[in-house]
């Protein structure tokens, strides 16, 4: 098959916001060979992205993964800014903003302003309606979900999710992408958190009300789950990996746009949310970390 995007140096990916999600997405990017234009609304917030991408590429050097070359090579080909006009040449940007629908929307509007017409625009929401997204574009054929997972240099999934406007060519070319940088696609149909996480989260949230009710310590839960599961982490350490803070917001999603009681956030996961407690990038959680 032909690649729809072109697989030179030329070729320039775009991603909008360093945290996380974007900066990890910019690592698989940039290590496939793409021109990365990584774009946050401060220097500050550019800098502890790259820190952080830079300190995984030497942890991959560290495990063989890759070599010294690859990595130099990867940063170099990052380019941070801080405004919406370095947006232009490129075939896909992909929104990675904090999971809020006016935020993103307002993103979405931005880049289609900066962008010529033919380019691809994704988001990497992992529950917000595709379809809700695309509204706010003038040209919503050219808009799809790119659900990368975390943390991405590792995992190796990709949910590609049509909105009800989304062209098959837009399809096609957002899953000749994922493959091209590495990653397992699948297709999905618009709908609340999609597929995996429309399992996995109400799973999580279950393991919530289970050390609210006080059935077993954190720590227990996750070890049942994973002798007893096979699972490779806990569902409470996974929380934490997840971000409690985003983990509330899908249920939140679920809650309000499936009306099933079944998906309400434990009382627990709210309150530790509320209280600053929100996993890995705090330092504590459902587990404390140094």
């Amino acid at each position: 098959m032909n690649d729809p995007l072109k697989n030179t140096t030329e070729a320039r990916i775009a991603v909008i916001g360093a945290g996380t999600m974007g900066n990890g997405i910019a690592q698989v990017c940039a290590l496939a060979g793409r021109q990365v234009t990584l774009v946050d609304i401060s220097d500050s917030a550019l800098e502890r992205g790259l820190a952080t991408l830079s300190a995984n590429l030497e942890r991959q050097v560290k495990k063989g993964l890759i070599a010294e070359a690859d990595r130099q090579a990867a940063l170099a080909r990052i380019h941070p800014q801080t405004h919406y006009g370095a947006l232009a040449g490129s075939e896909l940007v992909i929104e990675a903003a904090t999971e809020n629908l006016d935020l993103k929307r307002q993103i979405l509007a931005l880049i289609e302003e900066a962008t010529e017409s033919d380019a691809l625009i994704a988001s990497n929401t992992s529950s917000l309606s595709i379809s809700e997204l695309a509204s706010v574009l003038g040209s919503p054929e050219r808009f799809i979900g790119l659900h990368f997972f975390n943390p991405v240099p590792v995992m190796a999934l990709v949910e590609v999710i049509r909105g009800l406007q989304t062209s098959e060519a837009t399809h096609a070319k957002a899953v000749a992408f994922a493959e091209q940088v590495g990653k397992t696609a699948i297709s999905v149909r618009n709908s609340p958190g999609f597929v995996v996480n429309r399992i996995l989260c109400p799973m999580i949230n279950e393991a919530i009300f289970v050390l609210q009710e006080g059935l077993a310590s954190a720590q227990d839960i996750d070890t049942g789950m994973q002798l007893g599961c096979n699972q490779p982490i806990g569902p409470l350490a996974l929380a934490d990996l997840i971000g409690l803070d985003t983990l509330l917001a899908i249920l939140e999603t679920f809650y309000r746009d499936f009306g099933d009681p079944k998906y309400r956030p434990a009382t627990l996961l709210k309150e530790m949310v509320a209280a600053g407690y929100l996993g890995r990038k705090s330092g504590r959680g459902f587990h404390v970390y140094a």
